[in-house]
């Protein structure tokens, strides 16, 4: 059990680890080409371009709440100018941010349930396995009469071999669990900055002040 559960928790931390690169390495042009771009319609067009990334799957969402606030009874004219914000009701551009950054966590997050279950539960099924060890090597002593090293030897190895396999599929499991929790935390706060920025920029250019 410890031995397949060592394996997938590297699978998990290896998988998990070309994930986070990847948006680190998506995230970055994307933000340039969102600052640089003279409207959303021409950042929407680019879309496929950064392509597994959470800002530009964040902006996906908030893009097209935007056009389906402007197809609906949400759109409104003030006077004749034509320029003028066209849009009320910002909680549905609100909603549609917060629910695009939860989904893009939930990604983020998937499987890491795995390496926290591992790293609290291996070392206690290592010590469950070291208490197995010693009761065959007490059981060996009853049977034999003897407590000499070639009758407690077998059992006090698989005892030891236990505790090490559980410590092996469990330290791993932590530290990465860890250091990966503080990299979502980090992304988190990326994804809330550019919701804000998003947010703003669409109530300065889209939104009757109300």
């Amino acid at each position: 059990t410890l031995v397949i559960m060592s394996v997938v928790t590297w699978a998990i931390i290896i998988a998990k680890r070309k994930q986070f690169r990847k948006v680190r390495e998506i995230n970055e042009p994307f933000l340039d080409e969102f600052w640089r771009a003279n409207s959303l319609d021409d950042i929407y067009e680019s879309l496929k371009k950064f392509e597994g990334s959470p800002l530009a799957n964040i902006f996906k969402d908030g893009y097209l709440e935007l056009r389906k606030m402007a197809d609906s009874n949400l759109a409104t004219k003030k006077g004749s100018d034509k320029s003028a914000p066209l849009l009320t009701g910002i909680d549905n551009l609100e909603r549609a941010l917060r629910k695009a950054i939860d989904s893009e966590l939930a990604q983020l997050e998937h499987r890491l349930s795995f390496l926290a279950t591992t790293g609290s539960s291996g070392p206690f099924i290592g010590l469950f396995g070291t208490v197995i060890g010693i009761m065959t090597a007490f059981q060996k002593i009853a049977q034999t009469g003897s407590a000499n090293l070639a009758v407690v030897a077998p059992g006090i190895s698989e005892a030891l071999i236990a505790t090490a396999v559980g410590l092996f599929a469990a330290i791993p499991a932590s530290v990465f669990y860890n250091m990966y929790t503080a990299n979502i935390r980090k992304q988190e706060l990326d994804m809330q900055n550019f919701s804000s920025d998003f947010l703003n920029i669409a109530k300065r250019n889209f939104f009757i002040d109300e």
